[in-house]
């Protein structure tokens, strides 16, 4: 289904993903990740242990609370309280650990699908977006319904991704949802189904030749699905194009070095990676490459791998970028999986941009900021947004 593009009035929405929640994925304070696959893995042997006497202590203690400690101990949970520790010791706010639901969530959302019911949650626990051909929207939820409890269980305590995790965590093929809507409480049972998630939307802007290409996230299948949108652009005479990266808030590393390289010259810079020992200059080598004259929009909540296309467009392309300045996440997280399903994600390298600026708590600046307008009603509400930074790439491609 396509999304209608109208120059004076857009309705904006800045949910990324089309999924039943996205407080890990496209949260921005939570740390979005970039995902990076470079690096080698160290396995710990027993030389290492004995040799390591920080290790020794480590296991000394753990051996002596294990075995001594007045009350029974759980080995996982003290295990996994340690890890914790460890990461919360190096005070980076993308070094964490995530529990298997906040995994599962992540790695969902990166593949594309994902099981839920089709609605995108707030913290309030309110319902901001009810997707098309959902089984909420055929269940009947509306948008600004508040949750309330899932199968039952009061969940008015938890937070937005603990919603998730329960509405997903159902054992049968539908979970009973209450919503409160206009102060009255409303039972729906909802199916569960895999959903699918689109990384982009395209659409021609009417009465021009301006292509209009969304990216929503870096997932593991954004490359193809914007080589196919450039395709079927040729096919309809595109002769320029917007890319709109605002409120992406990252994905896969090698994604966004992929869908630059589509566009970049081979041998011109993507970025550069800085990790504790060495910078790696990243550059395209592959043979593609487009010649449109591109305009970028961002805002606050571009971040991470989005900043890295941003970045690469505007120094090794020569794209307008327009918008407000981006997050500014210039750190690569590094992840591994435990045993008992949570990842451990931890920061391996900065990036920098071509032009050898490090944008990490800076952000990227717009070559033009343009602020949202908004179209209010007599009592000062806001009913609609208009979209002039859309407007301004359109008429800086006109």
């Amino acid at each position: 289904m396509k999304n209608k593009l109208v120059l004076n009035h857009v309705k904006l929405s800045t949910i990324i993903f089309i999924m039943i929640i996205t407080a890990i994925v496209s949260g921005i304070t939570s740390g979005i990740i970039v995902y990076s696959s470079y690096g080698k893995n160290t396995g710990i042997s027993y030389k290492t242990i004995n040799n390591d006497n920080s290790l020794k202590e480590f296991l000394e203690v753990y051996n002596q609370i294990t075995t001594e400690y007045y009350e029974n101990v759980n080995k996982s949970e003290l295990i996994e309280a340690a890890i914790s520790s460890m990461l919360d010791y190096l005070d980076d706010n993308y070094t964490t650990l995530m529990d298997s639901n906040q995994t599962n969530l992540l790695n969902e959302s990166l593949k594309g699908e994902y099981k839920g019911i089709g609605v995108y949650i707030q913290e309030d626990h309110k319902i901001a977006e009810v997707f098309d051909d959902s089984p909420a929207k055929a269940a009947g939820i509306l948008v600004n319904d508040e949750i309330v409890k899932v199968n039952n269980e009061d969940v008015t305590n938890k937070t937005s991704s603990e919603i998730a995790s329960s509405i997903k965590g159902s054992n049968e093929e539908e979970v009973l949802i209450s919503v409160k809507r206009n102060n009255e409480v409303i039972d729906l049972t909802v199916q569960l189904s895999k959903l699918y998630v689109p990384a982009i939307s395209t659409e021609v802007i009417e009465n021009t030749s301006i292509g209009y290409l969304r990216l929503a996230t870096f997932s593991s299948t954004v490359s193809k699905q914007v080589e196919n949108a450039l395709e079927k652009f040729g096919e309809q005479n595109i002769t320029s194009l917007i890319i709109d990266l605002r409120s992406n808030g990252g994905g896969f590393l090698s994604a966004a070095e992929d869908v630059s390289n589509i566009f970049l010259e081979k041998g011109k810079v993507v970025y550069f990676l800085k990790s504790k020992n060495e910078t790696k200059e990243i550059k395209d080598v592959t043979s593609s490459k487009t010649d449109y004259k591109i305009v970028v929009l961002i805002d606050e909540n571009t971040a991470s791998a989005a900043e890295i296309l941003t970045a690469a467009l505007k120094d090794s392309y020569g794209a307008t970028i327009v918008g407000k300045k981006s997050f500014g996440k210039g750190k690569v997280q590094q992840t591994f999986r435990l045993s008992n399903g949570s990842m451990a994600k931890y920061t391996s390298a900065k990036w920098l941009r071509p032009n050898g600026e490090c944008i990490d708590g800076v952000g990227i600046t717009p070559d033009y900021e343009v602020e949202l307008q908004y179209e209010k009603d007599k009592k000062g509400n806001i009913i609609d947004i208009i979209d002039s930074q859309l407007n301004k790439a359109v008429e800086l491609l006109s």
